[in-house]
């Protein structure tokens, strides 16, 4: 079945595409959710009309998004994670992760557009991301997992000096005393 999105879908396409999908997945869930309608000789012909209105305006888009992505692959990205001796990781880096590392370099992203290539990664090493800027730009990231250093030089030598704290005697006085003062 023919339709057309009306929004960006995962996996399948951005919006104002025309794409083919089996019926039950349009008729049960796109359509429905306002994600996509039918891709009638009309509706075809009105969304050839605002394709060409946004032609322009498109172009604009397309060069910040080009500009972006010359920034991005200027980068080298570096995320400290915990690791064990072996390399494994304590946990794993993921989309979310990459997007907060590139925030520090000064580009804001949505981490919905980040995608690591083979999923999350849980090893140090060396990785690539895949950054979906605009549907006629997309860039690949690579970045670099490295070790976080557990201390370093100048927090080995700091030391606190905390007050002395005096100890409170919590014992249960001696039941020979409560015995007298019964009698």
């Amino acid at each position: 079945m023919e339709i057309i999105l009306l929004k960006d879908v995962d996996n399948l396409g951005f919006a104002d595409d025309i794409v083919t999908v089996k019926n039950g997945y349009a008729r049960n869930y796109l359509i429905p959710q306002g994600y996509a309608i039918l891709a009638t000789p009309s509706a075809k012909k009105q969304l050839a009309e605002k394709l060409r209105q946004r032609a322009h305006k498109e172009k604009h888009i397309v060069e910040e998004a080009q500009k972006l992505a010359e920034k991005i692959k200027a980068l080298e990205i570096k995320i400290p994670a915990k690791a064990g001796k072996l390399g494994k990781l304590y946990g794993s880096i993921n989309n979310s992760h990459i997007a907060e590392a590139l925030k520090e370099h000064g580009v804001e992203l949505e981490k919905k557009y980040i995608k690591v290539i083979g999923g999350n990664v849980k090893r140090l090493g060396k990785y690539t991301a895949v950054i979906r800027l605009h549907r006629e730009v997309i860039v690949e990231l690579p970045f670099e997992v490295v070790k976080l250093e557990e201390q370093t030089e100048e927090t080995a030598d700091v030391t606190v000096d905390a007050p002395e704290i005096e100890t409170i005697n919590t014992e249960k006085p001696q039941e020979t005393e409560n015995k007298e003062n019964l009698e």
